[in-house]
């Protein structure tokens, strides 16, 4: 079977972006998954290799992903200065470093020498002293690719997407309109079909204001928005659920009856999302014409070099690059033959 090539950027090279990458191909196994292709330099690697005394980790040295080795993980040095390791500080050279790496990465996944890319966490100040014109990787993804990028954090069957993102709460109300939310759900719709191979999802939409608005006693965007955006997309064969109340649609466990979640604000499904799998969650997304994921956490400067970041949720985010990747291009194989059975169909009789 074809292993996927999997670009990962570096991230922060003062956070613990190089820390968990090490760590997470020091194990053969992932090896057997994908073919990794990391946009960095080899003083990088080796720094933080000798840092975390990670002697299993072996890495090999090559020009352009058309060359990346199978069975190897393989570096490509995307600059040629010295750049200066400044474990746990905020500095500009760390943010121009991670924004190289990130051209080089998007430049490669354009041009289809990788398959799908998994990006190490970023510090916001530091790309912004770096000159860096957005708010963080989504919003240049959005700006450097094809299609509506959709925020989603992934965990097992636990889906949180939102309809806001990276926006002061002041602002949410204002920025939140029927035709954003009915793009959001279609958005998520689309994705569980595709992405995840989910032939009929189950999607519950959350209300804005405390009690889902209390029948307009706690304000009127249910009424205004929520309600006639979730009405529009039944009528478009989506199964849309809600508004639900926030807190008592996560006290019930309500989450675990559907596939995935729209939330209208980042604190609003985030912060339940990282109570229940924080350091095992993937923030995946969606909406793009390339695949990319990264873990659920930051550049965790405070434990930076000392050799204590969990790789968990990196590793979850490569795992989940690979499956992603597999489901479209299966998704799209059977789309073209249309006399073909269906995926899930074949499964099944295969299992007889």
């Amino acid at each position: 079977m074809y292993k996927p090539k999997i670009g990962i950027t570096i991230g922060d090279i003062n956070g613990i972006g190089p820390e968990i990458i090490i760590k997470a191909f020091s194990k053969q196994e992932m090896l057997n998954l994908c073919t990794p292709v990391i946009y960095a330099s080899e003083k990088v690697m080796v720094y933080y290799k000798k840092a975390i005394n990670a002697e299993t980790f072996q890495f090999t040295s090559v020009e352009k992903a058309e060359s990346a080795v199978e069975g190897k993980v393989n570096v490509i040095n995307c600059w040629k200065d010295e750049a200066e390791i400044k474990i746990g500080e905020i500095t500009e050279v760390a943010g121009r470093m991670a924004h190289i790496s990130l051209d080089y990465c998007l430049h490669d996944i354009k041009h289809g020498f990788i398959d799908s890319i998994v990006t190490a966490p970023i510090h916001k100040k530091s790309m912004q002293l770096a000159s860096f014109p957005y708010p963080g990787h989504t919003e240049y993804l959005q700006q450097e690719t094809e299609g509506k990028s959709l925020m989603m954090l992934c965990y097992d069957d636990l889906r949180v997407a939102l309809v806001t993102t990276h926006i002061p709460i002041s602002e949410v109300s204002k920025s939140i309109d029927k035709d954003r939310i009915i793009g959001t759900i279609e958005r998520v719709n689309e994705t569980l079909i595709v992405d995840f191979d989910i032939e009929r999802p189950l999607i519950a939409v959350l209300g804005l204001n405390p009690h889902a608005g209390d029948e307009g006693l706690m304000g009127d965007e249910e009424d205004k928005y929520i309600k006639p955006a979730i009405e529009e997309a039944k009528s478009r064969g989506i199964l849309a659920y809600g508004p639900f109340a926030a807190d008592g649609f996560f006290g019930s466990g309500a989450q675990k009856k559907y596939h995935a979640v729209v939330a209208m604000y980042h604190d609003q499904g985030l912060v339940v999302f990282k109570s229940l799998a924080f350091g095992r969650g993937v923030n995946y997304t969606a909406g793009l014409n390339i695949v990319r994921t990264s873990p659920d956490h930051g550049t965790g400067f405070d434990i930076s070099g000392k050799n204590l970041a969990d790789e968990s949720s990196f590793r979850m985010a490569i795992y989940s690059a690979v499956d992603i990747w597999r489901n479209r291009n299966d998704y799209h194989e059977f789309r073209k033959n249309k006399l073909k059975p269906s995926r899930k169909n074949t499964e099944r009789r295969k299992n007889r």
